[in-house]
């Protein structure tokens, strides 16, 4: 237990060094500021709003944007700026959660089927494959369409359409790192199967998780929406980018402000992610960097 907290203490000094690392880059600075606005927003979403995100003006129905609502209103007059600041919080949830789900899942798999290979590696692998046989939005439907359609089922779905990348890459990482001359010699001293997975391999397999995950969370809010936009996410009146999406398809010759809102929050938001996801690939992989 010791040993474990003393190791949880070290990963997580290490990584405060690497994200200020990163933030030192231009992309990686952007991006991080990107995603900290965000989650600004997603916390203090009540003090951000200026308006209650429900709350309908049947006088104020699909207004321009000016001083009173800075983003304009949508067609049953409900203020588009507080519903993007309060849907940041749903959004970003949904990211966290489906990615927490997938390394939950995967990573593990990627560890026992990389580590001990023969039949076990054959049989994961087989199933990973199916897995990544079906395009990742019609294998989030098909599993929406059996838990029935919620948010709580769009985070599961969206984790489990992610879990092969991560299972993948870890077995990737552990196929290269079981040979190397360290874990050879904790085996040979004696140590046991488990200690050398959890002591030895899976510390090295951490930073491509790590950016797999940056990357990632942009790539579960951009599935979740999708899936909201198709009417599987919540209920029609959440403050959910992508519900707000599939309510102003309908307005976006009439009034594109009412689109353009939780349409510009969800690209800001991917796009933060993937410069913040890649830079960070630049500081913890530096041979790759080089090559380029």
């Amino acid at each position: 237990m010791e040993y474990w907290s003393h190791g949880v203490l070290e990963t997580m000094k290490r990584a405060f060094n690497v994200v200020k690392i990163t933030a030192q880059s231009i992309s990686g600075g952007m991006g991080l500021f990107v995603i900290i606005s965000f989650m600004v927003c997603s916390m203090f979403a009540g003090t951000v709003a200026s308006h209650d995100p429900y709350v309908q003006d049947a006088g104020a129905q699909s207004v321009s944007p000016n001083r009173e609502h800075f983003l304009g209103t949508d067609d049953l007059g409900r203020d588009l700026f507080s519903r993007v600041v309060h849907g940041s919080r749903i959004s970003l949830k949904i990211g966290v959660i489906s990615v927490s789900i997938a390394i939950l899942i995967g990573v593990p798999v990627g560890l026992v089927s990389g580590y001990f290979g023969g039949w076990i590696d054959m049989f994961v692998m087989r199933i990973i494959d199916v897995l990544m046989a079906f395009p990742g939005i019609l294998l989030a439907i098909i599993i929406m369409a059996v838990l029935g359609p919620s948010l709580t089922n769009m985070m599961i779905a969206v984790g489990i359409v992610n879990i092969p990348q991560y299972a993948r890459q870890v077995r990737a990482s552990v196929l290269d790192i079981k040979e190397l001359d360290f874990v050879l010699a904790s085996r040979a001293v004696g140590a046991t199967d488990v200690r050398i997975l959890l002591k030895t391999i899976f510390p090295n397999t951490i930073s491509p998780v790590l950016v797999l995950a940056t990357l990632g969370i942009g790539t579960a809010i951009l599935d979740a929406a999708g899936l909201s936009f198709l009417g599987l996410g919540g209920q029609p009146a959440m403050p959910e980018w992508g519900n707000m999406l599939r309510s102003a398809r309908e307005h976006l010759r009439s009034s594109p402000w009412i689109p353009l809102a939780p349409g510009l929050a969800i690209s800001l938001t991917v796009i933060g992610f993937n410069l913040f996801g890649d830079a960070l690939r630049d500081v913890l992989d530096p041979k790759g960097r080089r090559r380029e």
